[in-house]
């Protein structure tokens, strides 16, 4: 058979329409993949998907976990205009959010630059620097801190050491109990410190190197060589720590026995939201309070995402 032959056959075998056996035969297997993917689908559908989808259904209704809701409409979200503590929940958690994710985050980054430099033990170091992020979101550490900035607590037996006489409790003070629970959010720099070291590493050499041989100062180069290199990494821990500070829960229950005392100046959005759902038994207006919550971390972060074009600075 010539080579003309076979080519008129092979046109006249993609002219003609494929039966379907032959499209079945032709197409993937996926149902190895499908049996795979079944639990985790199955997973998101019943214990995300089922509950998020309650969840706004419950937000439109009085519902106190003992009796059928009750379809309210939309007076839990207006509830929310005249919601004089959940307005002072609001103050807190963004004042949390404004000074804790800085703070933080600054702390993080000076922490990497030291380490970067290249020191023995740098291994034992970074896990020591670690370790307050798998432990600062515990009660342990939460009651820890109660017994520190209590009234008989270690911060008043050091400045007694020193000469300055204190015996009040800066967990029990209002003007000073919300700075407590944002030094403990500080003091857990650990996870975005290793993001920072690993970005860092990233940075080539080469460029400190020109740096110094034309003279620059450390300054500079921080500021014209890391910084800019570095801000895909900083929006990326800005983006995380604003998410993780807006669901903070444990430490502001802990430390103020699940009140949000004195004088609601704990009063955080999660706890504020658990008073209502869980102590008060108003599961309808927590649920709706769970759904202004997400509202307010998805427009943060679009806000942070469409600010990110003028200040992140990627290789392209």
């Amino acid at each position: 058979m010539s080579i003309a032959e076979l080519r008129s056959m092979s046109h006249a075998r993609k002219g003609r329409r494929r039966t379907k056996e032959e499209r079945r035969a032709a197409a993937p297997d996926n149902r190895a993949a499908v049996v795979f993917l079944a639990p985790f689908i199955l997973g998101a559908a019943v214990l995300t998907l089922g509950p998020i989808l309650m969840s706004l259904y419950l937000s439109f209704t009085d519902f106190n976990l003992l009796q059928d809701p009750n379809w309210v409409g939309v007076d839990n979200y207006a509830r929310m205009l005249s919601d004089t503590r959940l307005h002072q929940s609001l103050l807190v958690t963004f004042l949390y959010v404004l000074i804790g994710v800085p703070l933080q985050l600054g702390v993080a980054l000076g922490l990497a630059i030291l380490l970067d430099k290249g020191m023995r033990g740098l291994a034992f170091y970074r896990s020591a620097f670690y370790l307050p992020s798998l432990l600062g979101a515990s009660v342990a550490i939460a009651m820890l801190w109660r017994l520190i900035f209590g009234a008989d607590g270690l911060l008043n037996a050091i400045l007694g050491a020193l000469g300055i006489e204190s015996n009040q409790s800066w967990i029990g003070n209002p003007e000073t109990s919300l700075s407590t629970i944002i030094l403990l959010h500080v003091w857990m720099f650990g996870s975005p410190m290793v993001i920072f070291l690993a970005g860092l590493r990233q940075i080539p050499a080469e460029l400190y190197e020109a740096a110094a041989t034309d003279g620059a100062p450390a300054w500079w180069r921080f500021r014209a060589i890391t910084l800019p290199l570095l801000t895909p990494i900083i929006f990326f821990n800005l983006v995380l720590a604003v998410i993780n500070s807006f669901s903070a829960f444990t430490q502001a229950f802990i430390v103020s026995g699940g009140s949000g005392g004195p004088a609601d100046s704990l009063l955080f959005y999660t706890l504020y939201l658990y008073q209502e759902g869980f102590s008060s038994f108003r599961m309808g207006y927590a649920s709706a309070l769970a759904w202004l919550l997400l509202i307010i971390i998805g427009v943060l972060t679009a806000v942070n995402f469409w600010l990110s074009k003028y200040w992140v600075h990627y290789d392209d």
